[in-house]
């Protein structure tokens, strides 16, 4: 967690230094760390802007459990020129391996639920990177009722 923290004051001031544009990408393709165990943990993320300050996020996390995460996000100007800062909301869809020792037999378990975000985006100026710091809370639905508050992530993304 302190690796986390340090990340993110390091990112933080940086961005604070450095001059870039607003959001000057339409999509991204990366790759999401988490910190927890969340359904939709450490995952492949697409994200692709429908306007100034809307974006559509999908996330595919593979392993166990396999999952698939949509979010629609709302981008806002940061203090410093060239970040954002965004919140949103959307669902997912995940497949939970399970063992039944009576039976001796595998199995899948589907799992539904919805999940919120908030965070920190940087696109570099001469870069195509782009980097972003989030907080992405998970309730779990339907199959384990669950609630996942801890789910901090970090993504780096190349832009087109």
């Amino acid at each position: 967690m302190k690796k986390l923290i340090c990340s993110f004051l390091f990112i933080s001031g940086f961005c604070f230094i450095t001059s870039v544009s607003a959001q000057d990408y339409k999509t991204a393709l990366g790759v999401r760390l988490s910190s927890s165990s969340a359904m939709v943990n450490n995952s492949v993320s697409l994200k692709h802007f429908l306007n100034d300050r809307t974006a559509v996020e999908a996330l595919l996390s593979f392993g166990d459990p396999l999952a698939l995460g949509a979010m629609i996000e709302i981008h806002k100007p940061f203090a410093a020129s060239g970040v954002q800062w965004f919140y949103g909301g959307g669902g997912y869809i995940s497949f939970v391996k399970t063992y039944d020792a009576a039976n001796n037999k595998t199995g899948t378990d589907p799992n539904f639920g919805a999940m919120g975000v908030v965070g920190l985006d940087y696109k570099f100026a001469n870069l195509p990177l782009n980097l972003s710091l989030d907080w992405k809370p998970e309730l779990n639905l339907i199959g384990d009722i669950n609630f996942e508050p801890a789910a901090i992530g970090f993504t780096a993304r190349f832009t087109f």
